[in-house]
């Protein structure tokens, strides 16, 4: 009899926490509007020979609500780092003093903010879909455990844990997707 089984729920628990934060990454690159600097991540740099992160080239900075600016710490690389920002597709225009790039985030149009939002609403049901995964896996545990032998009693709690854990995650991606629309959509 396999009456001893227990389903790793911490385990669960922690992957359904990773797809959360791995929406909280997607969303902090989309644009709102006011200056972040986690909008520069996804930017990459022919430095050196290899591709680099821009805040591995220089110290990314946040002055004002609509402006970034980075510190280039090579001067060779501040001509390399502003062309990959402006080929990156953020729609900002650079422009350099120095070995400083300054970055003035425009204001979002009502068209944009729609298109962004829609942006949002894909990479929230990404993570619905990748919670709905951890589900599956979770029951698939359960039913090779039923099929060991546990209890239809066992089977039934393990199972509502599981929804309840999805449920409560599903929620998450819900109210993060909701809090990062508005975002958006504030003028």
């Amino acid at each position: 009899m396999a009456d001893d089984f227990e389903l790793d729920t911490d385990d669960l628990s922690r992957r359904m926490d990773g797809a959360i934060n791995a929406l909280r990454t997607e969303f902090a690159s989309l644009r709102t509007g006011r200056a972040s600097g986690s909008m520069l991540e996804p930017i990459q740099v022919d430095a050196y020979g290899q591709m680099t992160p821009v805040n591995q080239l220089g110290t990314v900075n946040v002055p004002e609500p609509r402006m970034v600016t980075i510190n280039v710490w090579d001067k060779a690389m501040v001509n390399k780092v502003e062309k990959a920002i402006r080929e990156s597709g953020l729609g900002i225009n650079p422009q350099t003093n120095g070995t400083i790039i300054m970055l003035p985030i425009p204001e979002l149009n009502e068209q944009r903010r729609k298109e962004l939002t829609k942006v949002a609403a894909s990479y929230a049901e990404n993570a619905r879909v990748a919670v709905r995964n951890l589900r599956r896996d979770g029951m698939d545990q359960i039913k090779k455990a039923k099929s060991e032998g546990i209890s239809e009693d066992d089977v039934k709690f393990w199972e509502s844990e599981v929804q309840d854990m999805t449920d409560k995650y599903i929620k998450l991606v819900d109210q993060t997707l909701e809090g990062k629309q508005a975002e958006i959509m504030q003028v």
